[in-house]
């Protein structure tokens, strides 16, 4: 399986290269729990992602889970995004090798799910 990523800080994705972009099977949302900047602008994000995406092709991707006491955003408003948009959140701590690599993981296991490489699953069986 060939895998192409395309980092954005915000969506949309500028118009003029649609032509040349990949067809897209995932959109992962990172949310930064210490940034009170990271939850607003994936807000305001999720305004240009189009409905059919939230059928299982969106996730939210929380890092910085570990240090409880630094957080500035309530755990609340990750779990009101979930709700909202019934899309899965993982959480994780980046600084951890080890859990960068069980969540690299467990992204690509998504992403193969939603590009159709597991034709048992679905995207709902997240």
């Amino acid at each position: 399986m060939h895998v192409e990523n395309h980092l954005a800080a915000s969506l949309p994705l500028p118009a003029e290269r649609d032509h040349l972009r990949p067809r897209i099977d995932l959109i992962v949302f990172i949310i930064d729990i210490k940034s009170k900047y990271s939850l607003k602008n994936v807000e305001a994000s999720l305004a240009h992602v189009d409905a059919s995406f939230f059928l299982g092709k969106v996730c939210f991707l929380v890092t910085g889970v570990g240090r409880v006491n630094n957080c500035s955003i309530e755990m609340s408003a990750i779990w009101k995004l979930r709700d909202t948009y019934c899309s899965p959140v993982l959480l994780c701590e980046l600084e951890s090798e080890k859990i960068q690599a069980t969540t690299a993981q467990r992204l690509l296991r998504m992403l193969q799910i939603c590009a159709g490489h597991h034709q048992q699953l679905n995207q709902t069986n997240f």
